[in-house]
Parts: structure tokens; C-alpha cells; sequence
């Protein structure tokens, strides 16, 4: 049995025209053979709608009954799809995460995969030539509806592919793929053909929203080839794959950017075993993550402590730390939300000397001030004030030169 894995996000499946045009995706797949798994997002726009809705009914919504709601977005996306298909006598039908089943945690909101059983899957293409999977959604342990959080249906559809085995999985969206950088910000962004899954998770990781972080987590684990292209056209997209040889000879690939970020200082804290412990391992336990890290040099004992996290959990994050406050000794805690973050990406760093000269050195050409430096083998991210983040991108898009095309053919 040949079975690919087809996901359509929320704009491909926002009206009855669009989800004509995934039929014809998917009917296309079936021409050649293949069962196809299709995994659907809720309808654009949807998924704002309940959250506001469940606003309306309360003011602090619980996360569990939160992900109840949330999950009849996607309910309804592969119920409409299923009908729009068995009216062209293609043998189809919708599956829920939860009947699949697609185990996860209890972290509501944004729950983790445990595991997939395929079995039933495997089952029901024996009879169904496609199944309508609802993304975004599976069920834990005590057989509550969970859901994987925002651009969740990405993992979904990665982690299907991966337990089915499936030849392929093909994300689509209204993008033609992952570029160099954002195309609305540098109009010299350009289409990469292929990317390495390690320069994709950092772009990920750093802001880019091509594709959800674990998703590509998923493809790099389980070695799924994943291909990045868009809905509305036959232009082939961006193959996810393991690195190579050549890849490496390119200095950089990519130039990341995420302005939902917010710094926090704790001003004056004990320069002493343990301290680093007690402010972020609390803040690990409420599932805050902690990105960018940097501590002053110490002076008479005392230190500062600068690290960031995400803005919609700045006001959580400094609960937590206020907590701790005397028993680290803190003078103050400061807190800054026009910050943000630029990051240089790319696996030819790991045998290329001078990309960190190359970047710090334009962005001192256009005065932009660097707050906090980290790396990894294959990514310098710097903060930055969030005025300065499209010139920032820009000028390092043009000081690796990455409007240069790349052209290499690949198959639709």
C-alpha cells in the first residue's frame, strides 16, 4: 500500500472554492496510486472565533474545556471535506484524533505526541481510499480532547506520516515554501529548493513560521521527507532533508526573525551555587521556556541575571520569579517587551570561520545595538530593539548575499 500524507492549513480549507482546490491536490495523489492521508485545519479564521467565543462565556476559560471547544474547528473541516469527496463517488471519510487514537500529555493548549497507533489507520485505508484527519488534536491518558497548539496540525500530519510509513508528507498553505527570510520584510528573500531539517528546526526555533517546531522535530527523528508548497499553485516547494555535502558549502542559508519575545532582569542577585536553579527551574516546571541567557560579570557577590521568553508568557513568567525574589536576593526585576530577536542560520557554519565578524559588523554599520548574543553550532542570534528588526534582516540578508537564486529543479 502506498500512502502519502497531505496537510492543507487553515487558508486552504476557508471556503467551498478552496476546498476544491485540495480535492483536486488530493485527487491527484490518488490518480497515481497512492491512499492519501489528509490532514485538515479548522477553516481560517475558526480557531479565533471559539477563543473569543469562549471569552464571551468566561474570563479565564479553562485549558481543558478550552481544548474541547477548540477541537470542533477541525471536526467540521473534515466532515465538509468528506461530503465535498464522496460526492465525486471517492470512498472517503473524517477521522478524529481522538479515534485514531493520537495519544498525547495533559499540558492543554499545547500538548506533546506520545505515541500513534497506526493499526486503525492502516485499517480504515484498507476500506477508504482517503481519510479526512482532523490535525491539531488527539486525547490523553484519561480520554480528554487535547490539542498541540498553534500550527499544531503540522505535527500532526509529520507524526502520521512517520507511524504510516508514508512515502511522503506534503504540507500546504499559502506559501510557496521556506525562504531565506520573510518575503513581506526583505523583498530580496528567495525560495530555497532544499533545507536541511537542523537549519529548519533553528528557523523555526528562531520565529520562522513556515512550519511548527516539532513538526520538523518529527522529520528529522523518523527521517519523513517533507515538502513545503503551496495550495493555490503547481509550483514545487521546499523538500526537507537530511543534510549534505553541498549544503555545507554555503555559509549561510537563512536569516530568521520573532518579535514575540519580552527580556527580563533580575537586577543584584547572589553570585552563588544554586541560584540559577531556583529561578528557572520554576519556571521550567510551568512550562515557560526560557530562550536567550546572558549574566553580568559578578561584583561584590552580586549579579545580573538577563534572559527572554515569550511575551504571552511575560506576565506568568514574572509571577513565578517574584516568588523568589528575596531568596535570590533580587534588588529589582526589570522587563522590556520592544525587544527582538534576528538570527543568522545555516550548517555551513559548523566548518566556516567569520560569519559572527560578518554579522556584527553590518549591523554596526547601520548603529543597531546588540542586547544579547547566543549561539549554537549553526545560528547566531542577537536582541535587538524591535524598531530595528526588518533593517536588521534586511542588512544581513544582503551581507551573506542571500538574494543570490537558487536553482535547482525539483519534481511537482
Amino acid at each position: 500500500m502506498k500512502v502519502v500524507v497531505q496537510k492543507f492549513g487553515g487558508s486552504s480549507v476557508a471556503n467551498l472554492e478552496r476546498m476544491r482546490q485540495v480535492q483536486e491536490k488530493v485527487e491527484r495523489k490518488l490518480n497515481k496510486g497512492y491512499k492519501v492521508v489528509a490532514v485538515l485545519s479548522a477553516m481560517s479564521g475558526e480557531t479565533d472565533r471559539l477563543l473569543n467565543l469562549a471569552e464571551d462565556f468566561s474570563s479565564r476559560p479553562d485549558t481543558d474545556e478550552l481544548d474541547t471547544l477548540l477541537c470542533t474547528g477541525e471536526q467540521t473541516s473534515t466532515a465538509l471535506f468528506s461530503m465535498l469527496m464522496r460526492d465525486k463517488d471517492i470512498k472517503t471519510r473524517s477521522v478524529q484524533g481522538f479515534q485514531i487514537p493520537v495519544h498525547t500529555d495533559s499540558f492543554f493548549g499545547k500538548s506533546r505526541i506520545r505515541n500513534i497507533s497506526s493499526d486503525n489507520l492502516l485499517n480504515l485505508l484498507n476500506d477508504y481510499d482517503v481519510l479526512a484527519v482532523a490535525g491539531f488534536q488527539g486525547c490523553d491518558q484519561d480520554q480528554r480532547l487535547t490539542t498541540l497548539g498553534r500550527g499544531g496540525s503540522d505535527t500532526s500530519a509529520v507524526a502520521l506520516a512517520a507511524a504510516l510509513d508514508a512515502e511522503l508528507c506534503e504540507i500546504f498553505s499559502d506559501v510557496d515554501g521556506v525562504f531565506t527570510t520573510d518575503p513581506n520584510v526583505c523583498m530580496q528573500a528567495q525560495k530555497m529548493n532544499r533545507i536541511a531539517y537542523d537549519e529548519m528546526l533553528e528557523m523555526a526555533s528562531m520565529g520562522a513560521k513556515v512550519l511548527q517546531i516539532r513538526s520538523v522535530e518529527f522529520a528529522k527523528k523518523y527521517n519523513v521527507p517533507v515538502h513545503v508548497r503551496s495550495t493555490f499553485n503547481d509550483i514545487p516547494g521546499t523538500l526537507l532533508v537530511q543534510e549534505d555535502n553541498n549544503m555545507e558549502g554555503a555559509l549561510v542559508s537563512g536569516i530568521a526573525y520573532d518579535k514575540n519575545q519580552a527580556r527580563i532582569t533580575l537586577v543584584n542577585v547572589f553570585d552563588q551555587p544554586g541560584i540559577a536553579s531556583k529561578v528557572f527551574n520554576p519556571l521550567a516546571d510551568a512550562g515557560i521556556v526560557v530562550d536567550m541567557i546572558v549574566q553580568n560579570f559578578s561584583k561584590e557577590n552580586k549579579t545580573d541575571i538577563t534572559f527572554t521568553v515569550s511575551k504571552g508568557e511575560l506576565e506568568k513568567a514574572l509571577e513565578i520569579i517574584e516568588e523568589t525574589k528575596d531568596e535570590i536576593g533580587a534588588v529589582d526585576i526589570l522587563s522590556d517587551t520592544n525587544v527582538a530577536k534576528v538570527s543568522v542560520i545555516g550548517v555551513g557554519m559548523r566548518n566556516h570561520s567569520g560569519v559572527a565578524g560578518i554579522a556584527f559588523k553590518a549591523l554596526d554599520k547601520e548603529n543597531i545595538n546588540i542586547m544579547i548574543i547566543s549561539t549554537s553550532e549553526i545560528k547566531i542570534s542577537c536582541l535587538v530593539e524591535e524598531k530595528y528588526t526588518e533593517l536588521a534582516v534586511r542588512t544581513l540578508h544582503e551581507a551573506f548575499e542571500l538574494d543570490k537564486s537558487n536553482s535547482e529543479s525539483m519534481e511537482t
